[in-house]
């Protein structure tokens, strides 16, 4: 029969633990320093999202506020609309050569605007695709101090490092949005003036001042506008293409289980306390 020998508990050598390298998980909701998806509209990470309709607005904002296109005719300044081809008006213009009010007659001047294609870059591999649930990479897009934690001069004196919240996000697709750009003038004279006002903004940062930017560059070279006849009219009409170099971040990720998981998350870092010793006697007094 075993028996089982009796140790004493204050001979048996217990385990050396270095205090200063354990982290503390109090408060947390999850068990360590893990990722919390969060819902986009709580906080200030409102709707943190890169979509194909930023790209479109951004391509619009910046023809319509930024480059403002105006032609000269009859000693006034006309500024051209700019419309974004949905499928009727682009077919009308297709095959029309040019667009009609309600009351017949034909719009001039016009440009019309519509994306045409999307490419991947293989120029910027870096979307890590096969990281589908963002725990290889988490670019933090925001950091500020905690709620818990405010920012006094107390922190200050004892270089007390408090928890800091930051919102993270996985990496982005880069990809090639390519325009197709349809404009309509009565005059050569004035479709020289739309054509070198995109020249002038050739290979710049195309969007809104506080919205999103993205480098535009020109595909291919300006075709010679052509004069076309519409039922009696004559008109000129001009056609070319304009890149846009973007980037895609879906807000959502995972549908799994009908329970949606936002690619934007909140991560707080690493709180810690650092204990010293002071002391008045000198070295050889402490050897």
């Amino acid at each position: 029969m075993a028996v089982k020998p009796i140790l004493n508990k204050q001979i048996v050598a217990r385990p050396n633990i270095n205090r200063g390298k354990q982290i503390s998980t109090k408060g947390m909701k999850y068990n360590g320093n893990q990722k919390e998806s969060i819902l986009p509209g709580k906080d200030f990470a409102k709707n943190f999202s890169v979509t194909l309709k930023d790209i479109d607005s951004s391509m619009m904002s910046h023809v319509k506020d930024v480059m403002k296109l105006s032609i000269r005719e009859g000693g006034e300044n006309i500024k051209v609309p700019v419309l974004y081809g949905n499928e009727e008006r682009w077919k009308n213009i297709k095959k029309n050569g040019a667009l009609r009010d309600k009351n017949g007659s034909l719009i001039l001047p016009l440009m019309m605007i519509r994306r045409t294609d999307v490419n991947f870059t293989d120029a910027m591999p870096f979307s890590y695709d096969a990281d589908v649930k963002g725990l290889a990479s988490t670019p933090v897009r925001a950091n500020k101090w905690g709620k818990e934690n405010r920012y006094d001069r107390f922190s200050v004196q004892t270089n007390k490092k408090p928890i800091q919240e930051m919102i993270t996000t996985g990496v982005p697709d880069w990809v090639d949005c390519t325009y197709s750009v349809v404009a309509v003038t009565n005059y050569i004279e004035q479709m020289n003036a739309i054509t070198e006002a995109f020249v002038f903004h050739e290979s710049t940062y195309w969007g809104e001042s506080l919205g999103f930017k993205f480098l535009a560059t020109l595909g291919g070279s300006f075709a010679d506008a052509t004069e076309m006849d519409v039922a009696g009219e004559r008109i000129v009409r001009l056609e070319f293409e304009v890149i846009l170099k973007g980037y895609l971040l879906p807000e959502v990720y995972s549908y799994a289980n009908t329970d949606k998981v936002f690619d934007i998350g909140r991560q707080f870092s690493v709180g810690k306390v650092v204990f010293g010793q002071e002391s008045d006697a000198t070295v050889d007094q402490v050897k």
